[in-house]
Protein backbone atom coordinates (compact mmCIF):
# COMPACT_ATOMS: atom_id res chain seq x y z
CA UNK A 1 0.00 0.00 0.00
CA UNK A 2 1.42 3.18 -1.28
CA UNK A 3 0.46 5.96 1.49
CA UNK A 4 0.75 9.93 0.01
CA UNK A 5 -0.42 13.38 0.91
CA UNK A 6 -2.27 15.65 -1.15
CA UNK A 7 -1.67 18.70 -0.52
CA UNK A 8 -4.78 20.29 0.07
CA UNK A 9 -7.34 21.63 2.24
CA UNK A 10 -10.38 21.44 0.07
CA UNK A 11 -12.67 18.55 0.30
CA UNK A 12 -14.21 18.80 -2.65
CA UNK A 13 -10.54 18.53 -4.87
CA UNK A 14 -9.44 15.54 -2.04
CA UNK A 15 -12.74 13.84 -2.72
CA UNK A 16 -12.37 14.01 -6.56
CA UNK A 17 -8.91 12.85 -6.57
CA UNK A 18 -9.21 9.86 -4.45
CA UNK A 19 -11.90 8.72 -6.76
CA UNK A 20 -9.58 8.53 -9.83
CA UNK A 21 -6.91 6.52 -7.95
CA UNK A 22 -6.39 2.76 -8.32
CA UNK A 23 -6.91 1.25 -4.72
CA UNK A 24 -3.63 0.25 -3.97
CA UNK A 25 -2.88 3.87 -2.85
CA UNK A 26 -3.65 5.33 0.57
CA UNK A 27 -4.53 8.96 -0.28
CA UNK A 28 -4.86 11.60 2.77
CA UNK A 29 -5.14 15.90 2.74
CA UNK A 30 -3.51 17.60 5.09
CA UNK A 31 -5.57 17.37 7.97
CA UNK A 32 -4.05 14.39 8.59
CA UNK A 33 -0.73 15.95 9.42
CA UNK A 34 -2.91 18.38 11.48
CA UNK A 35 -1.48 21.41 8.79
CA UNK A 36 -4.29 24.19 9.28
CA UNK A 37 -2.22 27.15 7.92
CA UNK A 38 -1.92 28.43 4.21
CA UNK A 39 0.89 26.87 2.38
CA UNK A 40 2.48 29.34 0.31
CA UNK A 41 1.88 30.06 -3.15
CA UNK A 42 3.79 32.81 -4.69
CA UNK A 43 5.29 31.79 -8.01
CA UNK A 44 4.71 33.10 -11.37
CA UNK A 45 3.37 29.67 -13.04
CA UNK A 46 0.72 26.81 -12.19
CA UNK A 47 3.97 24.35 -12.45
CA UNK A 48 6.02 26.94 -9.65
CA UNK A 49 3.05 26.97 -7.12
CA UNK A 50 2.72 23.36 -7.43
CA UNK A 51 6.04 22.24 -6.79
CA UNK A 52 6.16 25.34 -4.26
CA UNK A 53 3.04 23.84 -1.72
CA UNK A 54 4.98 19.94 -2.47
CA UNK A 55 8.32 21.23 -1.48
CA UNK A 56 6.95 23.01 1.54
CA UNK A 57 5.15 19.34 2.66
CA UNK A 58 8.06 17.17 1.71
CA UNK A 59 10.67 19.50 3.35
CA UNK A 60 8.57 19.80 6.29
CA UNK A 61 7.26 16.07 7.40
CA UNK A 62 9.26 14.06 4.58
CA UNK A 63 6.55 12.01 3.47
CA UNK A 64 5.24 11.75 0.04
CA UNK A 65 3.17 13.54 -1.29
CA UNK A 66 1.94 15.91 -4.31
CA UNK A 67 0.33 18.98 -4.75
CA UNK A 68 -1.85 20.81 -7.81
CA UNK A 69 -2.17 24.31 -8.79
CA UNK A 70 -5.19 25.05 -11.87
CA UNK A 71 -6.30 27.58 -13.65
CA UNK A 72 -8.37 28.70 -16.21
CA UNK A 73 -6.84 30.10 -18.99
CA UNK A 74 -8.58 32.37 -21.17
CA UNK A 75 -7.49 32.97 -25.11
CA UNK A 76 -9.27 36.12 -25.42
CA UNK A 77 -7.58 37.80 -22.25
CA UNK A 78 -3.73 36.67 -22.68
CA UNK A 79 -4.37 33.23 -20.46
CA UNK A 80 -6.02 35.63 -17.63
CA UNK A 81 -6.97 34.73 -14.89
CA UNK A 82 -4.22 31.60 -15.51
CA UNK A 83 -2.09 31.41 -12.20
CA UNK A 84 -4.43 33.98 -10.30
CA UNK A 85 -7.99 32.49 -11.08
CA UNK A 86 -8.56 31.51 -7.14
CA UNK A 87 -7.96 35.02 -6.28
CA UNK A 88 -9.42 36.73 -9.64
CA UNK A 89 -11.50 39.32 -8.33
CA UNK A 90 -9.65 39.83 -4.72
CA UNK A 91 -7.90 37.85 -1.58
CA UNK A 92 -11.46 36.84 -0.41
CA UNK A 93 -11.19 33.61 -3.26
CA UNK A 94 -15.09 34.14 -3.55
CA UNK A 95 -15.72 31.64 -6.59
CA UNK A 96 -18.75 33.52 -7.20
CA UNK A 97 -17.01 36.69 -7.63
CA UNK A 98 -14.21 35.60 -9.46
CA UNK A 99 -16.89 33.92 -12.48
CA UNK A 100 -18.54 37.59 -11.90
CA UNK A 101 -15.13 39.46 -12.67
CA UNK A 102 -14.64 37.50 -15.23
CA UNK A 103 -18.18 37.20 -17.20
CA UNK A 104 -18.11 41.03 -17.05
CA UNK A 105 -13.95 41.12 -19.08
CA UNK A 106 -15.78 39.05 -21.34
CA UNK A 107 -19.08 41.25 -21.68
CA UNK A 108 -18.83 41.96 -25.81
CA UNK A 109 -16.54 39.64 -26.21
CA UNK A 110 -17.06 37.13 -29.30
CA UNK A 111 -14.14 34.87 -28.10
CA UNK A 112 -15.11 32.35 -25.51
CA UNK A 113 -12.38 29.65 -25.66
CA UNK A 114 -10.65 28.85 -22.62
CA UNK A 115 -9.14 25.90 -21.31
CA UNK A 116 -8.76 24.64 -17.55
CA UNK A 117 -5.12 23.39 -16.59
CA UNK A 118 -4.02 21.18 -13.86
CA UNK A 119 -0.12 20.87 -13.03
CA UNK A 120 0.61 17.58 -10.48
CA UNK A 121 3.86 18.11 -8.73
CA UNK A 122 4.91 14.83 -7.26
CA UNK A 123 7.58 14.39 -4.70
CA UNK A 124 8.17 10.92 -3.75
CA UNK A 125 11.25 9.22 -2.41
CA UNK A 126 13.25 12.87 -3.05
CA UNK A 127 12.47 12.66 -6.51
CA UNK A 128 10.29 15.13 -8.29
CA UNK A 129 7.92 14.73 -11.36
CA UNK A 130 5.05 17.20 -13.07
CA UNK A 131 1.73 15.54 -14.55
CA UNK A 132 -0.17 18.63 -16.98
CA UNK A 133 -3.40 18.25 -17.77
CA UNK A 134 -5.82 20.29 -19.73
CA UNK A 135 -9.50 20.64 -20.87
CA UNK A 136 -10.58 22.51 -23.80
CA UNK A 137 -13.67 24.54 -23.96
CA UNK A 138 -15.35 27.80 -23.88
CA UNK A 139 -17.26 30.72 -21.15
CA UNK A 140 -20.53 30.77 -21.14
CA UNK A 141 -22.57 34.36 -20.84
CA UNK A 142 -24.43 32.66 -17.39
CA UNK A 143 -23.83 30.57 -15.08
CA UNK A 144 -25.58 27.20 -14.86
CA UNK A 145 -25.44 24.44 -12.67
CA UNK A 146 -24.82 23.46 -8.89
CA UNK A 147 -22.84 20.51 -9.08
CA UNK A 148 -18.41 21.14 -9.04
CA UNK A 149 -16.87 24.25 -7.63
CA UNK A 150 -14.71 27.30 -8.70
CA UNK A 151 -15.67 27.96 -12.21
CA UNK A 152 -17.38 25.75 -13.22
CA UNK A 153 -20.80 26.95 -13.68
CA UNK A 154 -19.62 28.71 -16.67
CA UNK A 155 -17.82 26.51 -18.15
CA UNK A 156 -18.56 24.38 -20.75
CA UNK A 157 -15.76 21.42 -22.05
CA UNK A 158 -15.48 21.24 -25.92
CA UNK A 159 -18.23 18.95 -27.43
CA UNK A 160 -20.72 19.06 -24.55
CA UNK A 161 -23.70 21.13 -23.95
CA UNK A 162 -23.79 21.18 -20.17
CA UNK A 163 -21.01 22.96 -17.71
CA UNK A 164 -19.56 21.21 -15.81
CA UNK A 165 -21.17 22.61 -12.60
CA UNK A 166 -23.90 20.54 -14.71
CA UNK A 167 -22.39 17.21 -14.98
CA UNK A 168 -22.51 14.79 -12.40
CA UNK A 169 -18.84 14.28 -10.52
CA UNK A 170 -18.19 11.02 -12.67
CA UNK A 171 -19.10 11.86 -15.74
CA UNK A 172 -16.99 15.53 -15.14
CA UNK A 173 -14.06 13.08 -13.81
CA UNK A 174 -14.04 11.21 -17.37
CA UNK A 175 -12.91 14.51 -18.99
CA UNK A 176 -11.63 17.02 -16.70
CA UNK A 177 -7.93 18.49 -16.71
CA UNK A 178 -7.56 17.09 -13.16
CA UNK A 179 -8.65 13.81 -13.98
CA UNK A 180 -6.06 13.73 -17.42
CA UNK A 181 -3.50 15.12 -15.01
CA UNK A 182 -4.49 12.71 -12.09
CA UNK A 183 -4.27 9.73 -14.57
CA UNK A 184 -0.77 10.52 -15.75
CA UNK A 185 0.25 10.80 -11.82
CA UNK A 186 -1.35 7.56 -11.29
CA UNK A 187 -0.27 5.64 -13.91
CA UNK A 188 3.40 6.67 -12.96
CA UNK A 189 2.66 5.42 -9.08
CA UNK A 190 1.40 2.21 -10.80
CA UNK A 191 4.85 1.55 -12.22
CA UNK A 192 6.39 2.30 -9.63
CA UNK A 193 7.30 -1.49 -7.32
CA UNK A 194 4.79 -0.68 -4.16
CA UNK A 195 2.22 -2.96 -5.30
Amino acid sequence: MLKIIFATQNPNKLQEIKAMLPDGIELKGLEHLGLNEDIPETQETLEGNALQKARFIYERFKVNCFADDTGLEVEALNGKPGVYSARYAGEEKDSHENMNKLLNDLKNVENRRAQFRTVIALIIEGEELLFNGIAEGEIINEKRGQEGFGYDPIFVPRGYKETFAQMPLQEKNRISHRYKATKMLAEYLMSLNYF
